[in-house]
């Protein structure tokens, strides 16, 4: 947007018209963060902004994804239960039984979707990675969570590939959470206050997990504290 260089005399603006243009300025960039984000390429998305005064408080009981996975959890004998703080030993036997397909071989169709879903999402409370995945679909991180979630994609990617990748994404977005409660009650805080819905059952754990918002637990009050940062073994 052009604005006209108006000046009063002596070719000086006005204070009124300086503030004007100020608030214009800053009505556009709070509108461009609102702008939608795209759940691919995201890259490191925050929410930015002063949002931390009026942040309520979410229970990880509202973010916690309970139960057997409806599409394979009888398949491979899981169940979002079984990763807990309370039980350590069954979160890190869970997370294995998930990290058992990271080398299923993907043909070129499969990689290319496996590559597109693994730079979506990453394991950075653990190891600080970006991704899970290089571009050539290597591995970015090896932490017994990303391997959990590599798996648990290429698996998802050969044994139901009717299942589109927002849906995957979504899936690992829940172990995620699962594996770092604590952190994403603070996103969650976030996320509600800026209204992002993510209780949305087919892209909530994508806004929740994935790098879409990507760091927006900052935003969270200095008050504001959730309960274990991580389960399971890094």
């Amino acid at each position: 947007m052009e604005y006209e260089n108006q000046t009063m005399k002596g070719g000086k603006k006005s204070n009124t018209e300086t503030t004007v243009q100020y608030i214009i300025i800053a009505v556009l960039a709070i509108l461009l963060v609102y702008n939608g984000v795209k759940i691919y390429g995201a890259g490191d998305s925050n929410i930015s902004g002063n949002i931390a005064t009026g942040i309520g408080s979410v229970s990880a009981l509202d973010i916690l994804p309970k139960g057997t996975p409806d599409i394979y959890g009888s398949e491979l004998g899981v169940s979002y239960n079984d990763v807990s703080a309370s039980n350590p030993q069954l979160a890190d036997a869970t997370m294995e039984k998930l990290a058992e397909y990271e080398d299923i071989k993907l043909d070129s169709t499969q990689m290319e979707r496996y590559v597109k879903i693994g730079s979506s999402i990453a394991c950075e409370y653990c190891c600080g990675a970006k991704t899970l995945v290089f571009s050539n679909g290597e591995r970015a991180c090896g932490c017994a969570h990303s391997y959990a979630m590599r798996g648990l994609a290429k698996y998802l990617l050969t044994e139901h590939p009717d299942m589109t990748d927002e849906q995957i994404l979504n899936e690992l977005g829940k172990w995620k959470v699962l594996f770092f409660p604590g952190v994403h009650e603070k996103k969650a805080e976030v996320l509600k206050a800026n209204g992002v819905d993510y209780t949305d059952d087919s892209l909530g754990y994508i806004y929740l997990a994935s790098n879409v918002y990507r760091g927006a637990e900052n935003q969270a009050t200095a008050s504001s504290s959730g309960g274990s940062q991580m389960v399971g073994g890094c």
